[in-house]
């Protein structure tokens, strides 16, 4: 968070909430009526405007869903919101954007400055959910995917569990003193971008209890809930701009305002059990085919993103905006997403693939938001073979047309060569590689193509030998010389 600039308006807070400017969407519930039945861990700002603001919206019918959120590092949030009695305003920015008091927080903690009291949220009977946003490195993950016991973070826990200090650590004591005294588990809802969040996420509790406890272990082996989810909305930093924005929106200074775009996505797998808050009514997709989700949003949304980043950037675009306001490539877009990516897909029970991919370009053309396309572009070898060549890889398998999904590759190619023309940095795990293979290009098509297919982590050598997609390739590089 940025220093706070002092400002002559009235503070945010419960009693200055009425004198808000018309128009504010203000919480349409008792906050004195409300009880805690979620934890949060890592309540930064996507957790703010994301999972805030569907309980926000539960609330207005059920107050039994309020947010206790857990800060396990920095006391940032708390010295913000504590002052606003937890409340802060969400800017939902489309081209009529709307300024919403959020009131679903209404307890923030400093995990290191006050356990005691953390541990009293996980064990109390009414709290029947535990949410995190703690980003993947969170999740103390070793690279093959389950508990990194080698973590500083884990070492620690392991060797003192009861004054855990990782996110992992507080789940499990939470859960332990659960056990003690007879309780049901709560439900535990991982709500950061990492595939089978939920499933990875419980074999990491796991690990860690049989570790301190095998009987506890067992108990959360067998009554655990971890569904796997899928969270979308794209949310810019705060900064002074929207501080003043919201100022002058509201009437009201808010220390920690937080944005982001109008659309808004939580899927979550549906074995939350019948104790669970109700949040089908408020917008939440339960599926049972999560995978199916993260499938559409990897191949629609990120590798339209990836195919608008690279060939924008060759014409001279900077932002997610004016790419697809080019007609050019707003046909590619929508041509890609309708004959190439669509019929790559089964669409899972609640989602309407078609509606979805116009949502996404809508999302696309928002002015509001400015996405770089330079950031996009970022480590394309790691992104493409997922955005891009799995979808590739069944249309050639169908014997379908691969020339237009063969553009958005070739477009990398042409912007690693044009990125190292100007001396700009490659920001990329490849950088070397791909540098050197720049180096080596002289604007013949094969040989250009052929040096880039080479990169085995990003082409697999089967695909890299296919006839017809290298000659797809080569067309595609070509055009866009």
């Amino acid at each position: 968070m940025t220093a706070l600039k002092a400002s002559t308006a009235l503070r945010l807070r419960a009693t200055s909430c009425p004198a808000a400017l018309p128009g504010v969407i203000q919480p349409a519930y008792d906050r004195d009526r409300l009880t805690v039945g979620v934890v949060h861990l890592g309540p930064g700002a996507f957790h703010r405007a994301h999972q805030a603001y569907y309980f926000d919206q539960l609330l207005a019918h059920d107050p039994r869903w309020g947010i206790c959120a857990v800060s396990l590092k920095s006391p940032g949030v708390r010295d913000a919101l504590t002052p606003q009695d937890g409340l802060y305003t969400l800017a939902q920015l489309d081209e009529d954007t709307t300024f919403r008091i959020i009131g679903s927080i209404v307890e923030v903690l400093v995990a290191p400055e006050d356990p005691p009291a953390v541990f009293a949220r996980l064990a109390a009977p009414m709290t029947r959910m535990v949410t995190l946003t703690v980003t993947e490195k969170g999740y103390c993950l070793s690279s093959e995917g389950g508990l990194d016991e080698a973590h500083p973070d884990i070492v620690h826990d392991l060797a003192n569990p009861r004054e855990p200090i990782s996110a992992i650590g507080y789940l499990v004591e939470g859960l332990r003193r659960r056990f003690a005294v007879g309780l049901a588990p709560y439900a535990v809802v991982a709500c950061d971008n990492l595939a089978d969040n939920g499933w990875r996420l419980k074999a990491a509790v796991t690990a860690f209890a049989n570790r301190v406890e095998p009987e506890l272990a067992a108990w959360i082996e067998a009554e655990g809930r971890f569904p796997r989810t899928m969270v979308d909305s794209i949310t810019p930093a705060t900064d002074d701009v929207l501080r003043g924005r919201v100022e002058t929106a509201t009437g009201l200074y808010d220390a920690w305002p937080v944005q982001r775009e109008a659309f808004t996505q939580w899927v979550i797998e549906d074995v939350l059990g019948a104790d669970a808050p109700d949040l089908a009514s408020v917008g939440v997709t339960l599926t049972d085919d999560v995978r199916g989700f993260e499938r559409a949003k990897l191949r629609l949304l990120n590798g339209v993103h990836s195919t608008l980043a690279y060939a924008g950037i060759l014409r001279g675009h900077q932002t997610v905006f004016e790419a697809i306001s080019d007609p050019v490539l707003a046909k590619l877009a929508r041509d890609l997403m309708v004959e190439d990516i669509i019929p790559t897909l089964t669409a899972p029970r609640g989602l309407d693939l078609a509606a979805y991919a116009e949502a996404i370009l809508k999302r696309f053309r928002n002015p509001e938001i400015r996405h770089l396309l330079a950031q996009i572009a970022w480590d394309g070898s790691q992104k493409l073979p997922f955005r891009i060549l799995g979808t590739l890889g069944e249309a050639l398998e169908a014997g379908r047309s691969v020339d237009r999904l063969a553009l958005p590759l070739a477009a990398w190619m042409r912007f690693i060569r044009l990125w190292v023309a100007a001396g700009e940095a490659i920001v990329d795990p490849l950088a070397e590689r791909l540098v050197a293979i720049a180096a080596t290009c002289g604007g013949d098509t094969k040989s250009d193509v052929a040096a880039f297919l080479a990169l085995h982590e990003v082409f697999p050598p089967a695909m890299a030998a296919n006839p017809k997609f290298v000659a797809a390739l080569e067309g595609a590089y070509a055009s866009l010389a």
